[in-house]
């Protein structure tokens, strides 16, 4: 399946292009076992001229048909390449960005590499009851792995220390896997989904 390049894209998200669109499918809560919980997700990744993408995440409790059976949750959060940023930045709060992008082209881009051949990645994900996720890791091509840097929990939050996750463009499908610490446990399976693109 081709990628197509929105036109309009900061080039730094050009690395990120793959993820932009609609995606729907089927998962598994924890180890994916028959004795699993089901549930469907719809997920999108959307820019506005921006340098990062906007993440949102609504998953639902489902049979093991794929019907929605209540309401699971939802994540919001952004997607970009981590690098310092410059005066010609925008933020924080309303401080506008200069009108030219910080990283104007691929060269540009191309020379935000790391060692390893991808692209250092920062992701902040926050969800209902107060927790939000800051992960590091790296993009490579269409492969993502990220892990928690810190997990900043309100003081009526529930327990949790620390999470990976990784995503993979394959077939044409978007496929994840989230390992999370939580209630006095180690890293364990947390879920896993197959999404293929709607639009």
């Amino acid at each position: 399946m081709p990628i197509e390049i929105p036109t309009d894209l900061t080039p730094e998200l050009v690395p990120l292009s793959w993820l932009i669109g609609e995606w729907e499918g089927r998962g598994r809560l924890g180890t994916g076992d028959e004795d699993s919980e089901h549930f469907v997700q719809h997920v999108s990744f959307t820019h506005n001229g921006l340098p990062y993408l906007q993440y949102r995440a609504e998953s639902w409790i489902s049979d093991d048909a794929g019907a929605k059976l209540r309401p699971l949750t939802v994540e919001t959060g952004f997607w970009a390449l981590e690098r310092k940023l410059q005066e010609g930045d925008g933020g924080p709060g309303l401080i506008p960005a200069d009108i030219v992008p910080v990283l104007k082209t691929a060269d540009d881009v191309e020379e935000r590499r790391n060692k390893d051949g991808g692209f250092d990645l920062a992701v902040s994900i926050s969800h209902p009851g107060g927790i939000t996720e800051l992960y590091y890791g790296q993009i490579k091509g269409p492969q993502i792995q990220l892990t928690t840097d810190m997990v900043m929990r309100g003081g009526h939050s529930k327990e949790y220390t620390a999470a990976t996750r990784i995503f993979g463009l394959v077939d044409g499908n978007l496929l994840w896997r989230w390992d999370v610490a939580a209630n006095g446990k180690a890293l364990e399976a947390h879920a896993s989904a197959f999404l293929h693109k709607v639009s």
